[in-house]
């Protein structure tokens, strides 16, 4: 398959978005890794795969639909209670999602190739804007076009305060890593 030219309208039965998080502190080996996903999303994608530059890539994540994927590390495997205790924890203390409900994406910039690009933008979480850059690859043959795409971001430059616990002995990581593995239909939505 080639990557065909066009507009492209994109959720959650087209893929995941993914957020990866990490532990430290001195009770580090209490807690655990954390592979949250999106459950509602939206993105629209323009490809122009003769000039990938005019390409661009819109994406809104509705915050409060974070939940627990996977858990690693740890003393213990984690409860279905824990889960719902961190999935709370991260739309109220984490995000203050009930007051910012949306996490925002939109290019500025594509550079690269057809099969791989570095897509620059504006990430918006919690009200606070950040340039980010998503490294991109495209898979074209398979059946469809996929494309898988990672960042790093740090949360305190969003002005989030990553959560702890035991008094700050056991923190969530800083820096988390941003990762969209997603399909393309077959063909461009219809204008």
């Amino acid at each position: 398959m080639t990557l065909r030219s066009g507009r492209y309208v994109l959720g959650p039965n087209d893929g995941t978005l993914l957020v990866k998080t990490g532990r430290e502190g001195a009770a580090s080996r209490m807690g655990h890794d954390l592979t949250l996903r999106a459950t509602r999303w939206r993105a629209t994608v323009i490809v122009d795969a003769s000039v990938p530059a005019r390409s661009s890539v819109q994406a809104t994540i509705d915050a409060r639909s974070l939940e627990v994927m996977e858990a690693s590390g740890g003393a213990v495997e984690l409860t279905d209670s824990q889960k719902d205790e961190i999935e709370r924890n991260t739309r109220q203390k984490v995000l203050h999602s009930d007051r910012r409900r949306t996490i925002t994406f939109a290019s500025t910039a594509i550079i690269g190739g057809v099969r791989k690009v570095s897509i620059t933008g504006d990430l918006t979480i919690g009200g606070t804007t950040c340039p980010a850059t998503l490294e991109a690859r495209v898979n074209v043959r398979s059946d469809s076009a996929r494309i898988v795409a990672t960042t790093a971001i740090v949360q305190s430059q969003f002005g989030i305060q990553p959560y702890s616990a035991l008094f700050g002995a056991l923190r969530v990581r800083d820096l988390v890593e941003l990762v969209a593995d997603v399909r393309l239909p077959e063909r461009p939505a219809q204008s």
